[in-house]
């Protein structure tokens, strides 16, 4: 099939059980990119996601068929990407798992409070061995589809039947905060359990690796705002598609309310509540400017006719008009607003304003925005 044949689409809806492999909040549908991609892509088109995220767009790139590329500024954000890229089996994953948990001792175990409560000792120095093997080294898919699963599993609600997380009573999707956490647990009375650590990562496996496909991306842990870091990876690839939804304004704790896996991925062992290499958020102007560089940045490496779909909304803290922004940003970007569509609410599809609502406030409306490179 040559590039710009319209494409074919052929995969089962199982086969998308990997989208799932980690809780993150800021997240869309994956029905949002990969109908975009079934209706409109072709043959041979090549997908930009700025703003990666939890990789929606790259795995649904992959699923169609399509080579893709993501970018983001969070490390736990890529390493979720990046395992839902991997080409890795069952039994692969397993092995390594194994291996790693019975050649190789921690050698740094976090101390006090927090953590004795929060982990089983030996989930601990499991859990330990695992995160120093993987900032040594992990590159093969393997490993990085065995980081995914430990991400996924680090901490959750206590299961009736068998365990599914490694920690003591958690949110699944939100990291617990050490005091806040620490008063919950003692109050009830809530020790923690050992887990059989390999039994968990092995039924996860098995429900997140049963297919796999050839077709892959690459990810990128960079900042979007700089030019360096929307370049292909292979030369003189242009991208057809930039399908994303940035963060809204106002939204800054990414890291702090995911430091636990954070922490996994190579950071502190305490809460790090910083905003480096994020948007702007200091006024709806400054952060629009910072959108008008990714977008620019975007246009100079997609082809002449590329589209860019963005998803975009608020949160009801902040006074500030979404599509105002959104429009802001694009102006003299380099790209043409050619529609403007309503996507419902964000508690439709539980999308990424929903996790921020306060008191049960009335989400706001989200909006789909098509633009085409001038």
């Amino acid at each position: 099939m040559y590039k710009g044949q319209k494409m074919t689409v052929d995969f089962q809806r199982g086969d998308a059980a990997l989208n799932g492999i980690c809780p993150y909040f800021t997240m869309f549908p994956l029905d949002f990119p990969l109908n975009i991609l079934q209706r409109k892509a072709r043959s041979g088109d090549v997908v930009l996601d700025p703003f990666c995220g939890r990789g929606t767009t790259n795995f649904a790139a992959r699923l169609v068929g399509l080579r893709s590329l993501g970018v983001d500024s969070s490390p736990v954000a890529i390493a979720i990407t990046a395992s839902k890229l991997a080409t890795a089996t069952v039994d692969d994953i397993l092995a390594e798992a194994r291996s790693i948990l019975t050649e190789r001792d921690a050698h740094h175990i976090p101390t006090g409070e927090f953590w004795q409560w929060a982990f089983h000792p030996t989930v601990l120095d499991s859990l330990c061995r695992f995160r120093e093997a993987f900032m040594e080294d992990c590159t093969t898919d393997a490993r990085i589809a065995l980081r995914g699963i430990v991400l996924g599993a680090l901490h959750g609600p206590r299961q009736k039947n068998f365990p599914s997380y490694f920690s003591n009573q958690c949110p699944r999707t939100y990291a617990p905060k050490p005091a806040y956490a620490l008063r919950f647990w003692q109050k009830r009375g809530l020790v923690p359990e050992p887990v059989d650590v390999l039994a968990v990562i092995e039924r996860r496996a098995k429900r997140y690796f049963r297919t796999s496909s050839d077709i892959t991306g690459a990810v990128r842990l960079a900042d979007s705002r700089n030019a360096d870091s929307l370049q292909p990876e292979t030369p003189g690839t242009r991208f057809d598609w930039v399908i994303t939804s940035p963060p809204y304004y106002g939204m800054r704790t990414y890291i702090p309310d995911q430091w636990l896996r954070n922490w996994f991925v190579g950071g502190p062992d305490t809460v790090d509540y910083s905003n480096r290499d994020q948007v702007v958020h200091s006024s709806p102007e400054d952060f629009a400017a910072d959108l008008r560089l990714v977008w620019r940045n975007a246009k100079e490496v997609c082809a002449e006719d590329a589209k860019m779909v963005i998803r975009f909304g608020g949160i009801t803290d902040r006074r500030a008009n979404p599509l105002g922004i959104i429009k802001n940003s694009l102006s003299g970007s380099g790209w043409r607003i050619q529609a403007i569509k309503e996507a419902g609410s964000a508690t439709k599809g539980k999308r990424q304003a929903d996790a921020f609502l306060r008191n049960k406030t009335t989400p706001m409306t989200e909006y789909d925005i098509w633009a085409i490179r001038q």
